[in-house]
């Protein structure tokens, strides 16, 4: 998850006002205290914390709920619409409404500028779009290559000259081809600081591609020094938007993510991870709801379509509904899971999971559980697989040798299939869901066939 410890931090507070009997002025002290520190304790500017908290409060005290929602529902309702705010309110979607759309990286050393311009390639691919990356950073020793490496893996084309050291010259060579494509890259070069050479040279480079967008990549770990980082770029090259990188489980991260307030540039995207697909579009109501535990049903589905085609998807559902669910549709679930990325950013997107504070390592056991079924699974035969029944003892032997693995994993998996296949078959009967749902003191809405 994002920002691993101030999702903790903020669902913990907001814990105070789900077992609360009353929400009274005390209560709200309390709330906004634990969300001031807990900001705080993620690198946000104190004197912006302080106004967060602060709005929380006169919100809370002030406003009354509305007929439909309680007490405990409307300050929750608050704190998210704050938090919102605070991160931007509306997303900044990057639009490549002219071709070629230029895009301009700007950043210093270590922000993970050249693997961002990847990933924007593949970003804008699966889009439909046609991009290309051009490798203006001069000066780091890898820079070429990486981005050479990069566009091979995302299959787009790159341009570049080796061990040259002016960008001019680079962007002249090439620049008739820039009309081919609908977007075109540019990875400029960065520093250890931002020095005066620098600036002039981003300025120079700036002055001829004319980019629609310029873009300042910062790294989510470095606190509150990204505000002056980003009043600084802004100032010398006229930043549009930021991306913040390597927020993949970090504590810190709100220097990086409310340095664009100092700019007026929105937050477009964020990076979660080292791989090619690990770039998410920045969308602050989606981005507070996972971090307070609400989850982010509108991602998760655009990573499940990423995964598994809508045939296959509905295809599997009615399969699911009826309890006849097979090894090789298990199969299939599991590839799709793999595409989505980390069980745990997966929990964390789905509405009230992510509240209900289910340990890491528990996750981590089940993820190494899946991948250990995978195994097993490939070394069965494919009417094994479509008919698991079939599977004797003497098979089971075989199948564990085949796969490497003890014969209780086998076992393990069967007796997984076996029960899923039962609550599947429940959960396709409404009947039978009302049932079990009354002898645990509960009752579930009326379910679709």
């Amino acid at each position: 998850m994002v920002l691993d410890k101030l999702s903790d931090s903020l669902k913990s507070a907001l814990q105070r006002v789900f077992r609360a009997s009353l929400v009274d002025p005390k209560l709200i002290d309390d709330l906004v205290s634990e969300i001031r520190k807990a900001l705080i304790s993620a690198d946000t500017n104190v004197e912006l914390a302080t106004k967060i908290s602060e709005a929380i409060k006169k919100r809370a005290l002030a406003e009354k709920p509305a007929k439909t929602l309680t007490a405990r529902e409307h300050t929750i309702n608050i704190v998210f619409e704050e938090l919102t705010k605070f991160l931007g309110a509306e997303e900044g979607r990057l639009e490549a409404k002219v071709k070629p759309t230029k895009i301009l990286l700007v950043g210093l050393y270590g922000s993970g500028k050249t693997t961002t311009a990847g990933k924007l390639a593949k970003y804008f691919k699966k889009q439909g779009l046609k991009p290309a990356l051009v490798q203006l950073d001069v000066w780091r020793p890898a820079a070429y290559e990486q981005l050479s490496q990069l566009s091979e893996k995302v299959k787009v084309p790159f341009y570049g000259i080796k061990d040259e050291k002016d960008p001019l010259k680079i962007i002249k060579k090439f620049e008739p081809d820039f009309s081919r494509f609908d977007v075109v890259i540019f990875d400029s070069s960065g520093r250890d600081a931002l020095n005066k050479e620098l600036i002039s040279e981003i300025k120079n480079v700036r002055d001829v591609i004319k980019p629609e967008h310029v873009l300042l990549v910062i790294s989510g770990d470095i606190g509150q020094a990204a505000r002056r980082q980003a009043e600084a770029f802004h100032e010398a090259t006229g930043v549009g938007g930021v991306i913040v990188t390597k927020l993949d489980g970090t504590a810190k991260g709100g220097g990086a993510l409310t340095a664009c307030s100092t700019t007026n540039a929105k937050v477009k995207f964020i990076g979660l991870g080292e791989h090619i697909e690990d770039l998410e579009e920045f969308r602050p109501k989606n981005f507070v709801s996972r971090l307070l535990g609400m989850g982010d049903l509108e991602s998760l589905l655009e990573k499940a379509k990423e995964a598994i085609s809508e045939e296959s998807a509905e295809k599997l559902g009615k399969k699911m509904m009826k309890g006849d669910i097979s090894l090789t549709d298990l199969y299939q679930q599991l590839e799709a899971l793999k595409k989505m990325g980390p069980l745990s950013q997966i929990m964390n997107m789905i509405p009230g999971m992510g509240m209900a504070n289910i340990p890491k390592e528990m996750l981590g056991v089940q993820e190494e559980k899946m991948k250990v079924w995978k195994f097993v699974m490939d070394s069965m035969t494919p009417a094994e697989k479509d008919n698991p029944g079939v599977i004797s003892a003497r098979r089971i032997e075989r199948i564990a040798k085949g796969a490497g693995r003890p014969e209780q994993d086998v076992r393990d998996l069967l007796k997984q299939h076996g029960q899923l296949k039962k609550v599947m078959k429940m959960m396709g009967n409404p009947k039978q869901m009302q049932k079990m749902m009354k002898m645990f003191g509960g009752k579930l809405p009326q379910m679709p066939i």
